[in-house]
């Protein structure tokens, strides 16, 4: 409730929005962590799944609300950031609050580059300040600014500033302070006098159709000259006036000796370099920066791969060791939290739900909370010294055989761990074909969940010493990544057809990383994903659990505990054994009869062709929640209890399992054949379902996690038959 009030106040309050604008690697999301803290609210924008931040910034008395927009090298529109970023300058943005003040942070190191976003900022009309951050970095490269002189040619407020080290922040605060910046002032970079007036000609219709000002229906129109086609300039319907303007400005823009798609770089970039040429000084920079000796090294044909392989490696370690210790406290945590709730509540429905249904459904998405924050401790360190852009260029002539972007190796990697954090880490890549494609083949690679499923099958069925049985387990996941270099050649062969672009990335200094900064990108993280993925595992764990628990049925009830009368008149030595046993089997015949057990007896007909009988199809089932899930159902279904601390009860039920009905009733359930195929199975097909609400998240649709689930049921369906047939007709 505070808290709730503590917002409300502050969207009453605020007097300013306050948006961050700047280049990737300009440290912008490091200055907004400063200005903001932990006061932050992270999202996605509506409609798409670009990231949303946006913070609290206290000046005084008065609370402003700090945007940070996507990190964009230009305002043209030719990517979901770029449009993002121009719609919020220009107030148009759908739930996002109208931006008064633009601080466009901009890269001294690479001053002419982050000019020219600056530059069209500017042309917007809106009041702007100038970040003249990382000063520190361009001064060790030989380069001096003369803010004050940079500050008259742009006509706004340049504050020179170091945001990782909080350099020049109360500078950047006592401007914020103080009132409105100044607005820009008109364009300062010119064409020809027909060029001008082909974009005056735009300007004015824009200004009648779209209500814009001036500056803004200027900075429009130069747009509008210079889009590929008419259609792609707003993407929404555009009158016919307009759309006669602009193409007679383009054949103008042609006749006057321009062309139309490059006549703004060439113009800007004329203009930036000559405001360079009065406000820059270059001393002898012919000795390698450290950057570049480092590259030598980090880059290297041989070393380069190699430190990489070491760093991945750590991070492979970390993310599967180093988090099993916080996971098994958490598990710990879950079980006693679990035992507790049972001690202390009597027998009953309610009890059930909240033992087996809510703390079980959140104890499975709390578990992979430290290898959330491991995996992004890492990413966020390798990203701010500036090491990630270098794996990427690395990886990628690799990654495009295979029709990936170079930037999917992370991903990829890390759904080794976990689908969810891999899927979430795509955000790296800019092309969204390419992203899909990464995302949509993420759960292929063997996540940890797995394991349990592959070493009760493997440890159970598969004779020979522990090498044989480690060779079959590696080649699971080998199967895995081949798979998924398949999938992936034909999604972009299909669905996803398109040439796989060049990776063209900026290469940034290496620099210390901002400890706060990895720190609240941990927990933006970690948080993002208890309340997204957590929400929905819970939802369906309780459901799940209703399915297998209910309805109860009288007539077993009563024939059990008839049973359980006469055992106990016997009073033998061991009643407290048979007793046990007695329960056990009473849950089994209860959850033939649930839901759940009626739903896997329908799934028969269908997975008998690949060896699998009904009590399989309720581990199947059941496994959707969590894939270990299909071990303590087994356990369930097989009478022998809680399977998870010890498994060789439920694997001597295994190895002398028979068919209950149909033509095979009295054969064995788990032959060699029906092992590998449900192996295969499980290699394959997508039973997890925060991967699958992850996917929903991350594409902002439900088209992409049923297409997913559909396609790997379909192909594991599909390999195990073929594993099956394979496996009988060589044994």
């Amino acid at each position: 409730m505070r808290q709730a009030a503590a917002g409300a106040v502050a969207a009453a309050s605020s007097k300013h929005v306050i948006a961050l604008a700047g280049n990737p690697n300009s440290g912008k999301t490091t200055l907004f962590n400063a200005l903001t803290g932990l006061r932050q609210k992270v999202g996605n924008y509506p409609g798409v799944t670009v990231e949303r931040k946006m913070g609290i910034l206290q000046l005084g008395t008065a609370l402003h609300d700090v945007l940070d927009l996507p990190g964009t090298y230009s305002l043209t529109v030719r990517s979901p950031e770029e449009r993002i970023a121009r719609t919020v300058i220009l107030g148009e943005a759908k739930d996002t609050p109208r931006t008064t003040v633009v601080v466009v942070v901009v890269d001294a190191s690479n001053l002419d580059r982050n000019l020219y976003l600056a530059g069209q900022v500017l042309d917007l009309g809106a009041p702007t300040i100038i970040a003249l951050n990382m000063i520190d970095v361009a001064e060790r490269s030989g380069v001096v600014i003369d803010a004050p002189e940079l500050s008259r040619r742009l006509g706004v407020p340049v504050v020179p500033m170091c945001a990782s080290r909080g350099i020049g922040i109360d500078g950047l605060l006592s401007l914020l302070a103080s009132g409105d910046p100044p607005v820009p002032p008109e364009r300062r970079w010119r064409l020809s006098e027909g060029a001008e007036r082909a974009i005056a000609e735009v300007a004015a219709l824009l200004r009648s159709d779209r209500g814009y000002t001036t500056a803004q229906a200027d900075a429009e129109a130069i747009r509008c000259l210079g889009a590929v086609s008419v259609g792609e300039v707003w993407g929404r319907p555009t009158s016919e006036a307009l759309r006669s303007a602009i193409e007679t400005g383009r054949s103008t823009l042609t006749a006057e000796g321009f062309d139309p798609e490059a006549f703004e770089a060439e113009a800007r970039y004329r203009w930036i370099r000559g405001i360079t040429r009065d406000c820059v000084q270059r001393r002898d920079a012919t000795r390698p920066s450290r950057s570049d000796r480092a590259d030598a090294i980090l880059t290297h044909r041989v070393a380069g791969p190699l430190t990489f392989l070491i760093l991945m490696g750590l991070v492979f370690q970390a993310i599967f060791a180093w988090a099993a210790v916080p996971m098994d406290w958490i598990d710990r945590g879950m079980t006693a939290l679990a035992a507790a709730l049972s001690s202390r509540m009597g027998p009953g429905p309610f009890r059930d739900l909240l033992v087996d249904g809510v703390v079980a459904g959140v104890g499975s998405v709390v578990i992979f909370l430290p290898q959330i924050l491991f995996l992004f401790l890492f990413i966020g360190l390798l990203e701010d010294t500036g090491y990630m852009a270098r794996a990427a260029f690395m990886m990628d002539r690799l990654m495009r055989r295979v029709g990936l972007h170079g930037k999917a190796f992370i991903p990829l990697l890390s759904s080794f761990a976990c689908a969810v954090p891999g899927i979430m880490a795509t955000r790296t890549i800019e092309n969204r074909k390419d992203r899909f494609v990464t995302i949509l083949v993420a759960p292929l690679m063997t996540c940890s969940a797995r394991l349990p499923v592959y070493t009760l099958i493997i440890a159970t069925f598969i004779a020979g010493s522990a090498m044989t049985k480690a060779l079959v387990l590696g080649t699971l996941y080998a199967a895995g990544v081949v798979i998924a270099i398949g999938v992936a050649l034909l999604l972009k062969k299909t669905l996803f057809r398109s040439e796989t672009p060049a990776l063209i990335l900026e290469l940034p200094p290496y620099r210390l990383p901002n400890i706060r900064s990895v720190l609240l990108n941990m927990w933006d993280r970690a948080r993002m994903f208890l309340q997204r993925a957590g929400t929905v595992i819970l939802s369906v764990s309780v459901i799940m659990w209703f399915l297998a628990s209910y309805p109860k049925s009288p007539v077993i009830a009563g024939e059990y505990a008839s049973r359980r009368d006469l055992i106990a008149a016997e009073q033998a030595f061991d009643v407290d054994e048979q007793l046990a046993s007695l329960e056990a089997e009473e849950a089994s015949a209860m959850l033939r009869v649930s839901f759940a057990g009626r739903l896997g007896s329908l799934m028969e007909p269908v997975i008998s062709p690949l060896g699998f009988d009904w009590r399989i199809g309720i581990g199947i089932l059941s496994s959707f929640a969590a894939r270990e899930v299909f071990v303590s159902t087994l356990g369930t279904i097989y009478s022998v209890g809680d399977v998870t601390e010890d498994t060789s009860p439920l694997a001597d039920r295994l190895r002398s399992a028979t068919w209950q009905l149909g033509p095979h009733a009295g054969n064995p359930v788990f032959t060699l054949p029906v092992v590998v195929s449900l192996l295969v199975f499980y290699v394959i097909a997508l039973q997890c379902m925060s991967t699958v609400a992850t996917i929903w998240r991350e594409t902002g649709s439900w088209r992409w996690p049923v297409f997913a689930w559909s396609y790997m049921a379909v192909l594991a369906y599909a390999a195990a038959f073929i594993a099956k047939a394979v496996t009988t007709a060589l044994v």
